[in-house]
């Protein structure tokens, strides 16, 4: 199965994407992990990006669809895979659905995790990161049993800079001038599935299995 998460920060596409990936047997291919992979390998569409963010530009959708392109080609990718942060724009859909064509596949599926922007808000003006392995805490739903103090690992917990109300209010605003097109197009396509992702997370969980 070929899958595409979309949804807002904060909306929980780490602990949903997990839920596919789980019951689907197929790798979470991440943005962020795909440039560090592909930049630590050290191949051709790699470097390129380098290029561009050693300079502190945008990386152009024309490198970051080959970059796609390239990761889901491999060996692990044969029976699916679950984009999260891919596609971001219009233009990267339509070169997904082109380089898929290709092949004779198709996305099978876009989870489009609603979440409210209170919510949002909520959640991330809360959350709370270990410095050293990324665990996730909240200080009103999950905090660490010793404040400021990782349960894993024993490294410092703190409060990401880009989690202030004015920040994520930004990234919120960003993230549906990107995304309205792209919910219109898969939608268009009849793969959209709308989850609402801001009741309880086994709710969320519950309704992605029902879909899968």
């Amino acid at each position: 199965m070929r899958v595409v998460l979309l949804g807002p920060p904060g909306a929980g596409k780490g602990t949903h994407a997990g839920i596919v990936t789980e019951t689907c047997k197929i790798p979470h291919i991440s943005t962020g992990d795909m440039f560090r992979a592909a930049i630590k390998n050290g191949t051709p569409v790699g470097l390129e990006a380098k290029s561009y963010m050693d300079k502190g530009e945008l990386v152009p959708d024309s490198v970051v669809c080959k970059m796609v392109e390239e990761r889901i080609s491999e060996a692990d990718c044969a029976n699916g895979f679950l984009l999260d942060g891919f596609p971001r724009t219009m233009a990267q859909a339509k070169a997904l659905d082109a380089a898929l064509a290709a092949k004779g596949q198709k996305i099978d599926l876009v989870i489009n995790l609603q979440c409210s922007d209170e919510v949002v808000l909520g959640r991330l003006t809360t959350r709370r990161v270990c410095r050293t392995c990324g665990a996730i805490y909240n200080v009103n739903s999950k905090p660490p049993k010793v404040e400021g103090v990782c349960d894993v690992d024993g490294g410092e917990v703190y409060q990401r800079s880009d989690d202030t109300v004015e920040t994520i209010t930004n990234r919120l605003s960003v993230y549906k001038a990107q995304t309205a097109e792209l919910i219109d197009y898969y939608k268009g396509n009849g793969v959209l599935r709308d989850v609402k992702a801001d009741v309880n997370k086994d709710e969320t969980a519950s309704a992605i299995r029902s879909l899968l």
